[in-house]
């Protein structure tokens, strides 16, 4: 600090300065200036889509339960720790709800005021013209064969036909703004964005999915004990489901059997399936077509064909002849001709349970390198390839795919001479013997199955007119220039026009928001304009 009569320097002691002092009601309000910026938005868009990223990485329990435990149990170290930090149900945990959350009002705190600004601005009128037009990014200078009055007038019709909105704050000016729709496209987008994400909220919380194996000439009723996984949403009462029925009456397939010069030997071609659906049990039986991409909608739910596959019929009796187990069992392709695996789980044969585990081959050989192996994925020649345990089928109760059979607590069935386990060669017709006394095998004949996808989303209209509005609006933000014109009166009458006559100078100037590289164009355009006005009253 300087002393004004002694001109000596103080040094001012920082104790002696008071800092203000927020308070709670300044630092609220500091906080929510913070949230609602469109920093924070973009940073909270960025971080949702960082937390998603685990979803992809681990298994999901709401999708696949027997794969999330397979994977918690063969990781007894992380995956205690992961599956407590919800990595196992990323998009129902606490921390992404809450950046979903944040995401949420940062987006409607920061589109509401502009949303309010935005139609202040609309409403008000453009601003007034500068006084030095050249100083601005465009210009034109020019001098008219016309009255002051009448150069303003062709100014106001040339500036609306550009559709401008035109306003003269004085006699010797005009002043045009247009462009508008840059801001409204960009609100338009931040509001679809709000909806959008509401949309998938409601989805989230009214909606489920379940997926299904169906075999060929069998069918399931949406309930959901029938269904093989049910994932609901956390407001769903699972016991309103609209009791639909389908049956999948055939299912077919072609692949290529030709050897093309593109290599497509063996690629599917196509496959859909028949099904007849009923809106409620007992109800009127509907022949409807289920294909890829073109789901079958019923009951407020759309069924979906995802996946295809083989499922032989095996019957298995017990040495008495009882039949311990029966009908098609689905095996789960590996390659694409449809080498698949599976297992056959019979719990009511004793003394002890019995399990097969192996392959079926839809055109089978057995390869010296390979061995079981299929060169087609057509049923030309198909076989089985199954091996024979026995013991516990399902160690302390915990759930395990229906493709596989854990063999922890089961033991090998050795063939006669005891030398190896049990392998079983079968073919369609043929009825194989189960060493021990144990029964008979016989594989009956081949069908397919159909992997279907139920999906209730009550929230995916609102997502579709929410994602359409949010790209009409980006698209119009992005190609419309926000652009103000203005014309002003240099000098009155009596300036000579090439020495000829009395005219009228102007100045066009013209400034947007944003870079514009058509802006000199747009001013050249309003000048050439009000020219050929000249020209045509200097004609009258």
């Amino acid at each position: 600090m300087t002393d004004k009569d002694s001109n000596v320097t103080r040094r001012t002691d920082p104790r002696d300065v008071t800092q203000p002092r927020l308070g709670p009601v300044g630092w609220a309000r500091w906080a929510w200036r913070q949230l609602t910026s469109m920093r924070t938005a973009l940073f909270l868009l960025l971080l949702l889509a960082v937390g998603a990223v685990p979803g992809s990485i681990w298994p999901q329990r709401s999708l696949d339960a027997t794969r999330t435990a397979d994977y918690i149990a063969q990781h007894p170290t992380l995956g205690p720790w992961l599956d407590r930090l919800g990595m196992f149900e990323v998009y129902a945990s606490p921390w992404f709800s809450a950046i979903y959350l944040l995401l949420f009002i940062s987006l409607v705190g920061c589109v509401l005021p502009r949303s309010r600004q935005h139609w202040a601005a609309m409403r008000s009128v453009p601003p007034r013209a500068p006084k030095r037009l050249t100083r601005l990014p465009a210009h034109v200078e020019m001098t008219l064969d016309a009255t002051p009055a009448e150069t303003l007038e062709a100014a106001r019709v040339a500036l609306r036909r550009k559709r401008m909105r035109v306003h003269a704050h004085d006699a010797a000016s005009v002043s045009a703004e247009g462009g508008y729709l840059k801001e409204t496209g960009n609100l338009v987008f931040h509001l679809s964005l709000v909806l959008l994400i509401v949309g998938v909220a409601y989805g989230h919380l009214l909606g489920w999915k379940a997926d299904i194996i169906v075999p060929e000439g069998k069918s399931f009723a949406s309930t959901v004990t029938r269904y093989d996984t049910f994932a609901p949403g956390p407001w769903v009462d699972e016991s309103s489901l609209t009791p639909f029925t389908m049956r999948v009456d055939s299912l077919t397939a072609t692949f290529e059997d030709r050897v093309t010069s593109k290599g497509q030997f063996g690629q599917p071609r196509n496959f859909d399936a028949r099904v007849t659906t009923t809106d409620e049990p007992g109800g009127v039986e509907t022949k409807r077509k289920l294909a890829v991409n073109h789901p079958v909608d019923i009951g407020g739910a759309s069924v979906y064909l995802l996946g295809n596959g083989y499922a032989p019929v095996i019957t298995v009796k017990d040495a008495k002849g009882e039949v311990l187990y029966t009908g098609p069992t689905p095996f789960l392709s590996q390659d694409t001709n449809y080498k698949s695996v599976g297992a056959i789980k019979i719990g009511g044969a004793t003394p002890k349970q019995l399990g097969l585990v192996g392959l079926f081959l839809p055109t089978a050989i057995i390869d010296e390198e390979t061995g079981p192996s299929s060169v087609f994925p057509d049923d030309r020649d198909p076989a089985l390839a199954l091996s024979l345990y026995e013991g516990e089928l399902f160690p302390g109760g915990r759930p395990q795919s229906v493709f596989t059979l854990d063999t922890e607590s089961m033991d090998k069935v050795l063939n006669a001479d005891g030398s190896d386990i049990t392998r079983l060669w079968v073919k369609p017709g043929d009825t194989v013997t189960l060493p021990g006394g144990r029964g008979t095998l016989t594989f009956e004949k081949v069908t397919r199955w159909a992997g279907l996808s139920v999906r209730h989303d009550p929230g995916k209209t609102l997502t579709l007119v929410a994602s359409l509005a949010a790209l009409a609006g980006l698209i119009t933000s992005l190609t419309v220039r926000r652009r103000r014109v203005f014309v002003r009166i240099v000098e009155g009458d009596g300036a000579a026009v090439d020495g000829v006559g009395a005219g009228t100078r102007l100045v066009i100037g013209g400034m947007s928001k944003g870079d514009d590289d058509g802006l000199q164009d747009l001013v050249d355009d309003v000048a050439q304009t009000l020219s050929q006005r000249s020209a045509t009253l200097e004609k009258r």
